[in-house]
């Protein structure tokens, strides 16, 4: 079905005008992105595919730099597109006019931790989340952890506490988690791609760059803990922990929770060249829901007439390849495909792009 959505798509920008990349010349079109470390494994997997797909005469460069330096970098126009976990703040939108949202994948933010010989799965719920990351929890064995973790052996050590030291969708994820759970963490931190932990945390606080940073920093600490992105759990073999959902379920992150999340949004999405600040998926109702799932999202301009057209032309068609046939990638690096009624959406939104 997605593959049959993107000749469809193909076809109809063919009415404009030709590919670039059919055209018989031998010149290589480059498309530079920048932005979210959330959905790096899944971009890097598209931009090798992709350039398969046309033969090597289109190549995709993306850096992992965090959501916020993507949303700045397309501020600047210094990238092609930008990603971003989190959307843009209204001041952030009306610095780059007629900038688009397109959501590209659903993906979960897990707590990811690393104590020495635990015998079984850890059991989190929101306010002890909350409560560990504002520094009154401190301990691994706090009875408010062993109520919900009966029959686990949870030892008396400090809990390190991990957290992103760039400006972060992942950490904007993870916060309005928080704020949706904890009034307290609302009240004394709120929603954002950064925070600073609280005096209480002193110096069990580390922090690390990207989601590659908080990984190996929970790798290589014991009795530590951190938010990172579901594929970097997965891949570097860290144990993460059952959130317990609106439902009071304790719910694992994978890809039927994630798109039960996601299920309930598709019909009040805003247009893709609307404000999307507010659009969240966390804490969602239904019994299978993972409470911290969001989706991730491309930044691209409407109007691409500052770019060469070929180029311009080059990254449209990127963009429709991967809302269809590149959402087949997405299964196998723990991010849940698009549903149908999103990848629509998407569609509809591309085909705002001029140039």
């Amino acid at each position: 079905m997605k593959k049959a959505l993107f000749i469809v798509a193909l076809l109809t920008i063919a009415v404009v005008g030709p590919f670039y990349f059919l055209q018989g010349g031998e010149e290589i079109v480059t498309i530079y992105g920048a932005g979210a470390s959330f959905p790096y494994p899944l971009i890097s997997k598209w931009a090798q595919e992709y350039e398969k797909f046309t033969e090597g005469k289109v190549k995709v460069e993306y850096q992992s730099i965090g959501s916020g330096g993507g949303i700045r970098q397309i501020i600047e126009r210094t990238v092609d597109f930008g990603a971003s976990d989190a959307p843009m703040k209204p001041e952030e939108m009306s610095r780059a006019p007629g900038i688009l949202h397109i959501p590209e994948t659903l993906g979960a933010v897990v707590l990811a931790y690393n104590v020495p010989d635990l015998q079984g799965r850890l059991k989190l719920t929101g306010d002890v989340i909350a409560d560990i990351y504002l520094g009154k929890i401190k301990r691994w064995n706090d009875p408010r952890l062993i109520k919900i973790n009966p029959g686990l052996e949870l030892p008396d050590k400090e809990i390190i506490i991990v957290k992103r030291a760039d400006s972060s969708g992942t950490t904007f994820i993870f916060t309005d988690y928080l704020s949706s759970v904890s009034v307290e963490w609302n009240k004394i931190i709120g929603r954002g791609k950064t925070f600073g932990f609280p005096e209480e945390v002193g110096e069990r606080g580390l922090s690390g760059k990207g989601n590659e940073g908080v990984s190996a920093i929970i790798s290589q600490t014991p009795y530590s803990i951190g938010y990172i992105e579901l594929t970097y759990a997965l891949h570097n073999e860290i144990p993460f922990a059952l959130v317990r959902n609106r439902a009071g379920n304790f719910v694992e992150a994978n890809l039927k929770t994630i798109s039960a999340a996601a299920a309930a949004a598709a019909p009040a999405l805003p247009r893709g060249d609307e404000s999307w600040y507010g659009v969240s998926i966390v804490n969602a109702p239904g019994e299978n829901s993972y409470p911290i799932s969001s989706f991730s999202y491309i930044l691209v301009y409407k109007d691409l007439s500052y770019m060469k057209p070929e180029k311009a032309e080059a990254l449209k068609e990127f963009l429709l390849w991967i809302i269809t046939e590149g959402q087949s990638y997405a299964p196998e690096l723990g991010y849940a495909p698009l549903p149908e009624e999103v990848v629509q959406h998407n569609l509809e939104t591309i085909g705002m792009i001029k140039w």
